[in-house]
């Protein structure tokens, strides 16, 4: 109870669906390279009314002692792992997505009679190269470390050699009167 005598109770709003099967469901989305809104979405669509904030919500879910529940921890954990398969999967899909040369060349009627010949689809190479680049620039902003680009700053002196260095030593008169005092 609080000051007012009133019981406190569960915070208001729509009441959560969380529960062992549905969070691995989820993972099991995510560990395909699906997602989170996605998912979200395709499980309203059977019935389950689910926002990417409330899945957030369970991973930072805080007991009383403002530490994180064992809940959230768990949730937490599942969702890391599932994601980073998931980057797995996005990056399989890049090799797929290469390796499938089947509509980069298009059958079409030559000029003359009833030959034909095949024609460079180029639209089709095009928008396989930017679902590849899309995917790519997605698992560099998920996980830079492991599929950002790898940048190196090397410092080389003259001719590729060691930098050199050089080291100057200044003596100051310190006394103030102007007079050399090692002179005396």
């Amino acid at each position: 109870m609080d000051e007012q005598g009133a019981k406190e109770g569960p915070r208001p709003g729509r009441p959560s669906v969380y529960s062992d099967e549905l969070l691995e469901r989820i993972c099991d989305e995510l560990s395909k390279g699906t997602p989170l809104t996605q998912i979200c979405r395709n499980l309203s669509g059977d019935g389950v009314a689910l926002a990417t904030r409330t899945v957030r919500d369970w991973c930072g879910e805080r007991g009383e002692d403002d530490k994180l529940t064992e809940r959230a921890a768990h949730v937490s954990a599942c969702i890391a792992r599932a994601r980073e398969l998931g980057e797995e999967a996005l990056a399989e899909e890049c090799l797929e997505i290469a390796d499938d040369s089947r509509n980069d060349w298009m059958e079409r009627a030559a000029e003359k009679g009833d030959e034909v010949a095949l024609q460079f689809n180029g639209e089709h190479v095009q928008r396989s190269k930017l679902r590849i680049d899309t995917r790519l620039k997605l698992l560099a902003k998920f996980n830079p470390k492991r599929w950002g680009d790898k940048s190196a700053v090397e410092l080389t002196g003259a001719n590729g050699g060691p930098v050199a260095t050089v080291t100057r030593i200044e003596l100051v008169d310190l006394s103030g009167d102007g007079t050399d005092s090692a002179a005396a």
